[in-house]
């Protein structure tokens, strides 16, 4: 062996157990008492976890003429600093172009710069026979997920193209991650609080009611019942969606769901701070009220929600998020989080009491790599991938956007103070985060193609 990770406590979704964990080149080789080898990490009085994965971020994503603020190189570090060590980020250009063609610029893109490993959903925005045609030459190729959007000018899809999709997905054997929310309610409201001079921060969340994110998560399910496509709903914000996502699930459908840290820790009310400060909270679908907090957490304790990813898509406070200073909805929307998520679950989760440490793996890490198809991923076992997360849950960290890794100016949760935090990663046996400070390299991370297991 080359390397043990001695004296920690081993947390995995099923069980919490003392023991050393045995590395040897990528893998981990043996779980035991009193392991020995040359190198040796001393996890005593930490949690040791499967390395967390992010199924739901978007680094260097292109808005026009905005692109988010992380890198793959720079999200990928903050990443690793937060326990990270598998992303899933998403391939997506522009209507009638080949997604194998897109596929392969993201990858060429990401490649040369990514410091954990990474695989990819891959976005369809048009239902032509082309475009249909290469849904199983991608899922061949690994990427066995296709985003799918309810909204934005630029990228939503109708019914009957929706249903098109869904079909040739389900047909070859794919799932689909879908954004459910209603575009032309979107638009109508827009144009309506545009004209009533009503252009503060406040209003975006107006323009995006609950009551529409749940009817299109209802319509959609319904399309994929009747396209025979299993699907999971992104970012789950609002009571209204889990209804017709519990009923879905009590049918026997195959609908999953993901929520994120903001929608479980921050209400509306972010959007009444003074000044412009709401913008910095300006995502879609936006934060809801504290009963629909209540609602998600109750349904990932039930397992009707599978797992937390971060839906990390910074803009910079200054200079980018401010092109809205006089239209709210000119403010690019995305917030920061693929750093904090772990802690945050933790926190809020486990330290409250409303999660149990086994659950939260599952969440972070064991459910996105079984649903996925990382099967190499998301847990502790004599054979798999040796990424690893020595948690400290007695550290204490507060918070600011200066000291994270995320290459913004600001984080939604700045000043909060959190009771453990990730110390020592290591991905693929190889430390990449020591102390808490990034040790790897930009462009180590590899490509991880994924097979659905049904």
């Amino acid at each position: 062996m080359d390397l043990v990770v001695r004296g920690g406590t081993v947390v995995t979704a099923t069980s919490t157990y003392q023991a050393d964990i045995g590395i040897e080149g990528d893998r981990i080789v043996s779980i035991g008492r009193s392991l020995s080898a040359p190198i040796v990490l001393d996890a005593t009085d930490k949690y040791v976890l499967p390395g967390a994965i992010d199924p739901h971020v978007h680094m260097e994503l292109s808005l026009g003429d905005i692109t988010s603020s992380d890198t793959f190189a720079t999200g990928s570090i903050a990443a690793a600093c937060g326990g990270v060590t598998t992303l899933i980020d998403f391939a997506q250009s522009r209507r009638g172009r080949s997604l194998l063609d897109t596929l392969a610029e993201r990858r060429g893109l990401a490649g040369s710069q990514v410091a954990v490993d990474y695989a990819l959903h891959v976005a369809v925005l048009d239902a032509t026979p082309a475009t249909l045609a290469e849904i199983p030459q991608v899922i061949a190729l690994g990427c066995p997920t296709f985003k799918l959007y309810m909204a934005y000018a630029d990228s939503w899809l109708d019914d009957g193209q929706l249903l098109a999709v869904l079909r040739a997905i389900g047909e070859a054997g794919g799932s689909a991650l879908v954004h459910c929310e209603n575009h032309h309610v979107i638009q109508e409201l827009t144009t309506r609080y545009r004209a009533q001079r009503k252009l503060e921060p406040r209003f975006h969340p107006l323009t995006r009611p609950a009551l529409m994110e749940g009817e299109a998560t209802a319509r959609l399910i319904d399309l994929a019942q009747l396209a025979d496509c299993p699907v999971t709903i992104a970012h789950v914000s609002c009571r209204e969606s889990l209804r017709a996502i519990q009923e879905a699930q009590r049918r026997g459908q195959r609908v999953r769901g993901e929520t994120c840290p903001q929608y479980l820790g921050l209400t509306e009310q972010e959007y009444l701070r003074p000044g412009f400060q709401g913008a910095k909270f300006v995502m879609s679908p936006p934060l809801r009220t504290r009963a629909d907090q209540e609602a998600l957490w109750g349904a990932l304790t039930r397992g009707e929600l599978h797992w937390v990813a971060t839906d990390h898509c910074p803009f910079l406070y200054h200079g980018q998020k401010t092109r809205g200073l006089e239209d709210f909805s000119l403010i690019p929307g995305g917030v920061p989080g693929v750093e904090t998520r772990l802690a945050l679950l933790h926190q809020w989760g486990v330290g409250k009491g409303k999660l149990s440490l086994t659950q939260w793996v599952a969440l972070c890490c064991a459910n996105p790599a079984r649903h996925l198809g990382l099967a190499n991923k998301g847990d502790i076992a004599v054979g798999l991938d040796a990424d690893l997360v020595v948690f400290d849950p007695r550290r204490r960290v507060t918070l600011q956007a200066r000291q994270l890794h995320q290459h913004v100016d600001y984080t939604p949760y700045e000043g909060l103070e959190v009771t453990g935090y990730p110390q020592h990663v290591l991905s693929r046996g190889e430390p990449i985060v020591e102390d808490g400070e990034f040790v790897g390299q930009a462009g180590r991370g590899k490509f991880v193609m994924r097979k659905m297991r049904g």
